[in-house]
This record gives C-alpha cells, sequence and structure tokens, in this order.
C-alpha cells in the first residue's frame, strides 16, 4: 500500500509538455501511473515517441504510455511545429527509446485507471481532450471516479495564443473539450491568461539548464529552439503553459487566489470558434463547473521547475 496520490496524464509532448513530465516525475507525494498520449503540438507519432524518450532520459520506463487520439473529433487542425520543431522536441535528432508504446488506446486505459484507482485519482489534461472526451462518451460515469480533474487550456476573457479569442488546446478539437466540459461537473482550470501572469525570466531558466543532469541537459536541448522563438515575441519573460497547470495539480496549496464560474466552449463563431466563455456574472443560472487559477505563488512555482530540471 502507498499513501501517495495516484496521477495520470493525458499530455501531447511538446516542449512545456516535457517540463510538466519532469515535475511529475520529480514529486514525491504522487504515483506516476500512465501517459495517455494525444496529437496536439504535433502528430501522434511524435508525440508518443517524445513521451517515450522522456520516460527513458528521466529513468522512468517504469511509467506506461499509452497512445490515443490521431486526429481531433471532427474537424482537422494546425498544430504547433512552428514553435516546438517539427518533432515537437526542437528537431535535435535525438535516438529513439529502446521500448514500446502499449498495446491498450489511450481512452481505454483512462477508464480502467479510474476503476483502479476509483475516488483517489488525480487526471491531468496538458493538450487537447480528444483521448478524455472519447473516454466520456464510452462511459460518462468516468467523472464520479475523478478525484480532481485539472485542465491547461482556454483563455478566459478571450485573450487567445492560437487565435484572437481561443488558446491552443481547446481550440485544436473545440468539440471535444465542448464534450468535457458538459460532462465533468468540475475542473480546475490553468488558462492561458493565467500562464502570460507566471512568466519567468529566459535568464533564470538559462541558470536552471546548467544543472549537471541528464534531465537539465536534455531539456536544454530540445527546448533551445521554442526559447528561442519566446524571446523574439514576448521578450524577457518564458512562459511554460503545463508547468504552470502541473506545480497547481501537484501543489495546489501554492494557489493564492481562485474564481468559481461557469464556463462553457464556443462551437460555432466566426471569430470565436474554442473560445472559452466564462459567465463572469452568473447570468444564465448555469451552475459553476471550473475553479479558475487566477494567482499562484512564483516562488514555489520557480522553485518545483528548478527541482525537477536538477533531479538525478
Amino acid at each position: 500500500m502507498t499513501d501517495k496520490i495516484p496521477l495520470l496524464i493525458d499530455t501531447d509532448p511538446g516542449v512545456d509538455d516535457a517540463l510538466a513530465l519532469l515535475m511529475a516525475f520529480n514529486d514525491p507525494n504522487h504515483e506516476l501511473v500512465g501517459l495517455t498520449i494525444a496529437a496536439g503540438n504535433v502528430g501522434l507519432d511524435h508525440t508518443v515517441r517524445n513521451a517515450l524518450k522522456l520516460c527513458e532520459v528521466a529513468g522512468r520506463e517504469d511509467v506506461p504510455v499509452y497512445a490515443g487520439c490521431a486526429d481531433p473529433l471532427l474537424h482537422p487542425a494546425v498544430d504547433a511545429a512552428h514553435v516546438h520543431g517539427r518533432d515537437g522536441f526542437g528537431d535535435i535528432g535525438f535516438e529513439p527509446a529502446s521500448r514500446s508504446v502499449e498495446a491498450e488506446h489511450a481512452a481505454l486505459a483512462i477508464l480502467r485507471l479510474s476503476h483502479r484507482h476509483a475516488g483517489k485519482l488525480l487526471l491531468v489534461a496538458l493538450g487537447p481532450l480528444t483521448n478524455i472526451a472519447v473516454a466520456l462518451k464510452l462511459d460518462p460515469t468516468l467523472p464520479q471516479r475523478i478525484a480532481r480533474f485539472v485542465v491547461m487550456g482556454g483563455a478566459v476573457s478571450a485573450h487567445g495564443n492560437i487565435t484572437a479569442a481561443a488558446e491552443f488546446n481547446i481550440a485544436f478539437d473545440p468539440e471535444a473539450a465542448h464534450i468535457v466540459f458538459q460532462g465533468f461537473p468540475h475542473i480546475d482550470l490553468a488558462d492561458w491568461e493565467a500562464v502570460i501572469a507566471h512568466g519567468f525570466l529566459h535568464g533564470r531558466a538559462e541558470q536552471w539548464l546548467q544543472a549537471d543532469s541528464p534531465r537539465a541537459r536534455f531539456y536544454d536541448r530540445i527546448s533551445l529552439q521554442t526559447r528561442n522563438w519566446s524571446a523574439d515575441r514576448r521578450g524577457d519573460h518564458w512562459h511554460s503553459a503545463d508547468a504552470l497547470a502541473m506545480a497547481y495539480a501537484l501543489q495546489p496549496q501554492g494557489a493564492q487566489e481562485l474564481l468559481d464560474r461557469p464556463v462553457a466552449v464556443e462551437l460555432a463563431g466566426t471569430l470565436t470558434r474554442g473560445a472559452t466563455v466564462v459567465d463572469w456574472n452568473r447570468q444564465e443560472g448555469r451552475p459553476d463547473n471550473a475553479t479558475l487559477l487566477m494567482r499562484y505563488d512564483q516562488a514555489r512555482f520557480e522553485s518545483l521547475i528548478q527541482a525537477a530540471l536538477a533531479a538525478g
């Protein structure tokens, strides 16, 4: 028996997914029971390959990796290869991991693990919500077995990062996000606007990446393209969306301001498809279905990143 909290991460690695995963690997209070992989930042072949490699670099080949959905539910979407590299890990040409992905589909793994850890499972979604939507359609009782569900996604006042109004993870598969936001009675949401409020200096990140550890050396290489892209467009501060969501997931006590509100996903707007619409004034009478992370302890956030990179 273990007192550790079982943790399941649905992800599309991705440079900032990789940083979030290193944080999860390094956390002593959670037992990482699996990674379920979706397409998003890049195609599924690459995101699976990246997840396997990161496990190998971190010495966590005990963590099973499950491949999921290769496409959004309905409509094609543009990936983020221009940020993360064509392979999602900065196009450094790394040697693939020696092990293979598990045979079970990610959506089925989500359901099976939700039964195995019923009432205790922490589910964290760092990418498009396609796998979780499929799992929810297969078994609408899934939310009853999830202790806490943390999502990196959305832009709560429509300051998007992929369109004027929408954030990438939600906009990549709005139908999946709609299914998930309707199907789960409560979501802890770390959105893009919270990410922008919790940037850290490029110079500090470069210092962390000088740590004498395999994790830091590998992350330094795969993140260089993304860090350069960010410095060109966003100035002195770098923003790691998935790392902030993971900090909130692993150490929710670091949250300094939270707001509960109803949140819905726009599917049809000409300018707003994929937007997360927050009913700030509760005008429509819908129940609050999301806790919005507004402020997180910046020092705690940065210390979690630094510790994850320097881990042995």
